[in-house]
């Protein structure tokens, strides 16, 4: 009996599936679970030192701008234990690590950039000696010390830039601005974000014979590390050998910048013949490293009495740093998210990346989407506020269109809006959550307290998949059956805690039809699958799992070919599931089944080959930068979150009391570890939005001036245990992706990371209570306790 159309859209229940043989859309435990809570799960800085290893550590800049006018070398090469130092001018193919433009020094070459970035390395026999060395800067460089620009609209009002400004129009904003009933114009800030990875940077180097260079790096994008280190050591790819097995965390800030310590490991190695490793402590891996872009806005716009928005015209501005590094497309990515769920008929952005004397910003979790897009939630709040309206009716009403009928459907860049679902997870959830009588309660409970406020939020989210340089989406894999049935999967992507490796190897095991534990997963090596794209972009699963799943095809299409063959029946009649191959037409009697691995082994005696490559190239992409219009994503991610808070008007302390998320997936590969995704992208999320405070000291003239002064966890709060709210209620939102994804699944990586907006602008909510919402407050974000105390005696001299 045929099954219900019904029974093929909705995913089967986890013992249904296993029953079925199915490997995806299972909840397993991470793949390296056992090791990490064993404490054996090995990082880079866990592999044996080989012997004669050396030890590098940099030398910073002590200012933020100023010439470089003398390096006393003698003095640091006799300090004990070192044994060599390198400047600038040691670098035999070049001194640049930049990603894009090719405008960042591995080591600083005159121009002094920024307040901490390296100008020399230290080169001694231990960790130790190479740091006491490199402490050193501020006696042994000479340094003439000039102005710096700390501030990005400083530099936006002198006009200075890493890059041409970007502008993205649709329609007549001012026009339509002008003609609307209502009008609001204003400004806003967001603050950046450290990485805070538990595995700071680290770079091991091993010269090879032959002019080779193995380096262990903690990186996203292992082949981008493999061509800077080929460049900077004036050697071809092939003598570059990057492996990493998996990082203590990346979240972005090891997608380009890691390049600097792999650079500094290989180019010691290779001039001393010896091992290097280079592991800056977190204090300098704080100074030299740059973050998620720190956001400035300035907006006007126009709506109508219902709240609907008829022309917005928006400028950005980002602290992008001293150099370009990922800057221009974290601000493509933003102006193509300032939409984020809604229609907005008539609309003007325009993106300006502010050069600054502060460390080159780059990738974060979100890549700018979380940036572009709660410029718009800022704005629909207050529209909302003004109006007298519940922010949820507003936003609905301003949602995108349901189906390809209304107009309601294209970007601003665009690309159509054709999967939709926000109408149906905003119903859901508004019903799961409680969401209409819970506001009616926030309002009792506020008019009855005179210091302690409640708000609630409900927030959407509409996020973008694929990178938005469309040749980066594509990725390789090696499958490798061995002739006991075991089998080994090798990949592009990089494992950082996200469960990557995970996800694949579920593939691969379904796609073969066998147990999980066959499957292992190795290590990313450029000498194993080549020209990889970073892991980033929340593409991991999506790019290499359909690699791999081709791979893995491709070999059981060879198997089934041969038992076909020798039993003599189609290869339509053979089935691979449970680790049995089950032989035979279905319902004349019953299967012949062979063991997985016999059949191997059979398979392997006849000389059928037994491994594969496999590539994905996501389709249908295309993208005019000039014209900044195209089809820049495969899909989109959607997803929503309703969050309650309590706020001290007295302090301006805050708790979170409860958070209702409801994500979109797709059909999940691993239901367990994407909502393990969404936990940790909500917490990190909330962080950027509320503690983490980045405080660069001001250009006043000061010896300090450009200091990043929150460069230790002393002084930058990330999110702990106990910020988690007690009720915290995550649910999966259930449907297969319409575009052809790995198992019809989305990716989870990046977009619940906007579900926190919910969390900033409940505490707007409850700070708009103090004066009984007449007056819209100025918070920003991070909602720090100040920045809430700020905005309360904002609100109250109204």
């Amino acid at each position: 009996m045929n099954k219900p159309l019904d029974s093929f859209l909705q995913p089967p229940s986890e013992a249904e599936a296993l029953r079925e043989g199915h490997r995806v859309g299972i909840s397993r435990p991470h793949e390296s679970a056992h090791l990490h809570v064993a404490g054996e799960a090995a990082y880079i800085d866990d592999l044996p030192e080989l012997a004669g290893t050396l030890h590098a550590a940099l030398g910073l800049s002590p200012v933020a701008h100023g010439k470089l006018t003398g390096l006393d070398l003698q003095a640091l090469r006799a300090m004990p234990g070192v044994v060599d130092v390198l400047t600038a001018a040691d670098m035999p193919g070049g001194n640049d690590c930049g990603p894009i433009v090719h405008d960042d020094p591995i080591l600083a070459d005159g121009e002094l950039r920024y307040l901490g970035q390296p100008v020399f390395a230290v080169i001694a026999t231990s960790r130790d000696a190479a740091r006491r060395a490199a402490g050193q800067a501020t006696s042994v460089l000479t340094v003439e010390a000039l102005p710096p620009v700390v501030s990005h609209r400083e530099a936006h009002a002198l006009g200075q830039y890493v890059l041409p400004p970007m502008h993205l129009v649709r329609g007549d904003a001012q026009a339509a601005i002008a003609a609307a009933p209502h009008r609001l114009h204003g400004t806003f800030d967001v603050g950046g974000q450290e990485q805070f990875y538990l595995e700071g940077q680290i770079s091991y180097a091993i010269p090879k014979e032959d002019d080779g260079m193995l380096v262990h790096c903690s990186t996203q994008h292992p082949s981008e590390m493999q061509h800077v280190v080929a460049h900077v050591l004036k050697l071809q790819a092939h003598h570059v050998q990057v492996e990493c097995r998996r990082m203590g965390g990346g979240f972005g800030g090891k997608e380009s910048q890691s390049a600097l310590f792999a650079c500094v490991a290989a180019v010691a190695a290779r001039r001393l013949k010896r091992p290097v490793k280079l592991r800056p402590d977190r204090d300098d891996d704080f100074l030299i490293t740059g973050r998620r872009h720190c956001f400035w806005y300035e907006y006007e716009v126009g709506y109508d009495d219902e709240g609907r928005v008829l022309g917005a015209e928006i400028t950005m501005v980002s602290r992008a740093g001293h150099s370009a590094d990922l800057s221009g497309p974290v601000m493509t990515r933003a102006l193509c998210h300032f939409d984020n769920a809604y229609w907005l008929p008539d609309v003007a952005m325009h993106g300006y990346s502010a050069k600054t004397h502060t460390q080159s910003n780059t990738a974060f979790r979100g890549f700018g989407g979380p940036q572009g897009a709660i410029a718009i939630e800022n704005i629909l709040d207050t529209i909302a506020r003004t109006l007298g309206k519940d922010p949820l009716d507003v936003r609905m009403l301003n949602y995108y269109g349901p189906g390809d009928g209304d107009e309601r459907v294209t970007t601003p860049y665009g690309q159509k809006v054709e999967d939709n679902i926000l109408q149906a997870l905003t119903a859901q959830l508004e019903v799961t959550s409680d969401y209409r009588a819970r506001r009616l309660a926030v309002a009792e409970f506020n008019a009855t307290s005179p210091l302690l406020k409640r708000g609630i939020a409900f927030t959407p989210v509409k996020f973008g998949i694929s990178f938005n340089v469309a040749h980066f989406n594509q990725a390789g894999a090696l499958v490798h059956v061995y002739n006991d049935g075991s089998i080994l999967v090798n990949h592009g992507g990089t494992e950082m805690g996200q469960g990557l490796n995970t996800k694949v190897a579920q593939v691969v095991a379904h796609e073969l039809g066998v147990a999980f534990e066959r499957v292992r997963v190795t290590a990313t090596d450029t000498q194993k699958v080549v020209n990889t794209s970073a892991t980033a972009a929340s593409t991991g699963s999506d790019l290499n799992g359909k690699a791999a799943q081709d791979a893995a095809r491709q070999i059981r299409e060879r198997l089934a070919a041969f038992a076909a063959e020798q039993a003599g029946v189609k290869v339509s009649d053979v089935r691979f599931a449970n680790d049995t191959v089950f032989i035979g037409r279905k319902g004349a009697k019953p299967p012949h089944e062979v063991p997985f691995c016999e059949l191997v082994t059979q398979a392997y005696l006849a000389r059928v080959q037994l491994w594969s490559d496999g590539h994905y190239a996501t389709p249908g992409l295309h993208w005019n930068r000039e014209t900044m219009q195209g089809k820049p994503f495969f899909y989109f991610a959607y997803g929503a979150a309703v969050s309650e808070v309590l706020v001290d008007t007295l302090t301006g302390e805050w708790k979170l009391l409860r958070a209702d998320l409801l994500h979109d997936v797709g059909r999940s590969l691993n239901p367990a570890v994407d909502i393990g995704q969404v936990e940790g992208a909500f917490i990190q999320g909330m962080g950027w939005l509320t503690t983490e405070e980045l405080v660069w000291h001001p250009a006043d003239g000061s010896p300090k001036a450009g200091l990043l002064a929150t460069h230790a966890p002393s002084t930058y709060k990330i999110p702990t245990a106990n910020d988690c709210p007690p009720v915290l209620k995550i649910k999966l939102f259930e449907g297969a992706n319409p575009a052809d994804t790995i198992h019809r699944s989305k990716a989870v990586g990046e977009p619940p990371l906007l579900l926190p907006f919910s969390v900033f602008f409940a505490i707007r909510d409850a700070v708009s209570s103090v004066g009984g919402h007449r007056v819209d407050p100025p918070l920003t974000a991070p909602a720090t306790s100040e920045a809430i105390l700020r905005a309360i005696e904002a609100v109250r001299a109204g």
